[in-house]
């Protein structure tokens, strides 16, 4: 579901204008492996993201959100880092920043499939080798493959 209903009707009150948004990012590990996902909306690969249902727990989120976008069931392991997004301009012109939770996550089960219209392609691609993205999506799962217990927190 691109717009959660919750965010559909703050839209009708605030048109396109910036809003301030809580979100997660699941950094989802197999092995020396990583899962990204293909948008759908701008054809980049990314870790698995999407935002918080009002009242979700991030960590519940995060899962639901691994399994939303690619069929896989995951644990949430830790609280990785706190960042917030740089401005995003939707492709039907609402603008957004994410108070971004990213959590490293462990994959469980499931064979990583295209699970929602959000996305296009969804791949196991080796740590080491990760496709290019966004310079601040690649900090968030660099974040997870750190190994840290300690949440890392952006300034």
């Amino acid at each position: 579901m691109p717009i959660p209903p919750f965010v559909a009707a703050l839209r009708e009150m605030v048109g396109t204008h910036e809003l301030w948004l809580p979100a997660v990012t699941a950094v989802i590990v197999r092995g020396d492996e990583v899962l990204l996902t293909k948008r759908a909306d701008n054809g980049e690969w990314a870790p698995v993201t999407g935002i918080l249902d009002p009242g979700e727990e991030p960590g519940v989120g995060a899962a639901r959100e691994a399994l939303e976008e690619t069929g896989v069931v995951v644990t949430v392991d830790r609280l990785a880092s706190v960042s917030a997004s740089p401005q995003v301009v939707h492709g039907n012109g609402d603008l957004g920043v994410y108070l971004d939770l990213t959590f490293a996550c462990t994959w469980v089960s499931g064979d990583a499939h295209v699970a929602d219209d959000e996305n296009v392609d969804v791949r196991w691609w080796p740590a080491d080798a990760l496709p290019p993205m966004a310079d601040w999506l690649r900090e968030r799962i660099d974040d997870v493959l750190a190994g840290e217990t300690a949440a890392r927190f952006r300034s």
